[in-house]
């Protein structure tokens, strides 16, 4: 692969604030009317839902002590990585050691570059689950690995992901000694069971399988939802690299924090590679982690609730439409399937942006199985949120085949 056919596959069209939002952005400028209020459902609006009562002042205070905090260990400060690791423990069920099995990052994406970084190079096969996070795949082919699709037939059932176990089996028989997956899954919002997770440990042990897990949406669970973290399952400690981070649930994207923690010979990798790509997680922004699983009590009961009322009202919107959309357990993405439309899926979404100031990510950024979905971050106002999937619906309507 030539360099510029690896840069040409990343692509950043759909990516969160580019180029669409600021086509949005256009429309406006040239006083052109937009029915309703302007919805970017391509990421969480953090207007709408604020950080963590308390994350600008522990900032602040991190810049007051200065260089301490400034320049910390290319890994994170130690003392934050000690805290962390013990919230993290409690949390996901398994020990985390802070001193060989955590790394700090700019941000859970820059966790998720130094894991596959550190697992993948050229010609390695490497299982990918489709639909799901769409950097997993470009990161893959980044860095020349093959990838072994498997299947997540998420519409098929209610009470599990879908995860297609055969092919996952088939793609390490075939030679697949890396897994990356997101739980809950990005974009779908579905949660694995304890019955896949138990297989896809059992797996990974039987073929020397290391599995990527990012569970970054793992607070953000709904009434009734079970959760069944990879790293407390049984899986060995080498064969797995958990990813998480406050940006999404907690409204702290901006701070740019994640977390990596696992297998102690891939987080030396990952530190090593970070130590030539970013240096470290932003000094001053590694203080706000005082913040994560600390917050008020009830602050994230009352997000859950919030979101889910949202969930709740656009799921309603939808299926009124005869849109297809199965309910997210967790996390805040809708992934709805389009009927057949007298235009083709791209088409759509330049006419969503253009004629009802709604922007929406394409399905294909996530398979090429799913081009006739949509994905929606509905972490947004509420009223505003609704108003805009009924402006689609009618889109819909009108151009349904």
């Amino acid at each position: 692969m030539s360099l510029q056919d690896k840069f040409s596959r990343l692509g950043t069209d759909n990516a969160p604030g580019q180029e669409v939002r600021q086509k949005a952005g256009a429309l406006e400028l040239r006083g052109e009317a937009l029915p309703g209020t302007p919805v970017d459902f391509s990421h969480g609006d953090v207007d709408a839902f604020t950080p963590t009562p308390g994350a600008f002042e522990v900032f602040a205070e991190g810049v007051r002590r200065g260089g301490a905090q400034a320049y910390t260990e290319y890994r994170g400060a130690a003392a934050i990585r000690e805290d962390l690791a013990a919230k993290l423990a409690g949390f996901t069920g398994a020990p985390v050691d802070p001193a060989e099995g955590m790394i700090l990052t700019p941000g859970t994406q820059g966790a998720l570059f130094l894991a596959v970084a550190a697992t993948v190079s050229r010609g390695d096969k490497v299982a990918i689950v489709q639909p799901d996070y769409f950097a997993n795949r470009k990161l893959v082919e980044f860095f020349e690995g093959e990838i072994v699709p498997v299947r997540l037939d998420y519409m098929a059932t209610e009470t599990e992901a879908g995860l297609d176990l055969g092919q996952l089996e088939d793609a390490f028989r075939q030679g697949a000694r890396v897994l990356v997956f997101s739980n809950p899954n990005n974009p779908t919002g579905v949660v694995y069971s304890a019955t896949e997770i138990g297989r896809i440990a059992a797996l990974a042990e039987q073929y020397g399988a290391t599995v990527i897990a990012d569970q970054l949406y793992s607070r953000l669970r709904y009434q009734g939802c079970d959760y069944t973290h990879l790293r407390a399952s049984g899986i060995g400690a080498e064969n797995v690299i958990t990813i998480m981070g406050p940006s999404k649930t907690e409204s702290l994207s901006g701070y740019r924090l994640g977390a990596a923690f696992g297998a102690p010979k891939l987080i030396e990798r990952m530190e090593k590679l970070q130590a030539i790509v970013s240096l470290r997680a932003a000094g001053y922004n590694q203080a706000v982690f005082a913040t994560w699983f600390s917050e008020p009590e009830g602050w994230m009961d009352e997000r859950i609730r919030l979101h889910q009322a949202i969930r709740d009202d656009l799921l309603a919107v939808l299926r009124e439409a005869g849109i297809a959309a199965r309910a997210p357990q967790a996390g805040s993405y809708l992934f709805p399937r389009l009927p057949d439309l007298a235009v083709a899926p791209g088409d759509f979404v330049r006419i969503l942006r253009q004629q009802a100031g709604v922007i929406v990510t394409p399905g294909t950024e996530f398979s090429p199985h799913t081009a006739q979905s949509v994905r929606l971050n509905f972490s947004q106002d509420h009223a505003a949120a609704v108003q805009a999937v009924g402006r689609m619906a009618e889109l819909v309507a009108r151009y349904r085949a």
